[in-house]
């Protein structure tokens, strides 16, 4: 039996996962990070992307998560992110409207704060899309 390790997935509107766990990778900065457990103490951010996290009776759970931060303390992990959804928790047809209007406000000429900001909602649009499927014929 591999080591545990205690995770904790905190989003804004709720706690999403709070238990046991074999392995996890979270979308960082400068790619994918893999966490198993004894990981040394490490604080993270964390960019739009699927989580997955590999639990003890060896099943997989995925989710799409918006930006936020992961700290590795003690053998405890704590990610908080603004949002996290299951696969079948997300709205294909209403993530494909968020990347429409995501695309048309990075082609807008405005401020770079509000482009850096159309191009957050496009990249958690395309996540979402991935994670769920709903990205075929794309």
């Amino acid at each position: 039996m591999a080591a545990l390790f205690h995770l904790r997935v905190l989003a804004a509107e709720r706690t999403f996962f709070d238990g046991e766990c074999e392995s996890l990778t979270v979308p960082a900065s400068d790619g994918e990070l893999g966490i198993l457990a004894h990981h040394s103490n490490l604080v993270a951010a964390v960019v739009p992307g699927a989580l997955r996290a590999r639990l003890p009776d060896g099943r997989f759970a995925e989710a799409a998560v918006s930006g936020g931060l992961l700290k590795v303390e003690d053998g405890d992990v704590l990610l908080l992110v603004d949002s996290v959804e299951r696969p079948e928790e997300i709205d294909a047809e209403r993530a494909r409207r968020a990347e429409a209007r995501a695309r048309e406000a990075l082609l807008q000429k405005r401020s770079t704060q509000e482009y850096r900001g159309a191009q957050a909602h496009l990249a958690r649009a395309l996540n979402r899309l991935k994670l769920s499927g709903g990205s075929q014929g794309r």
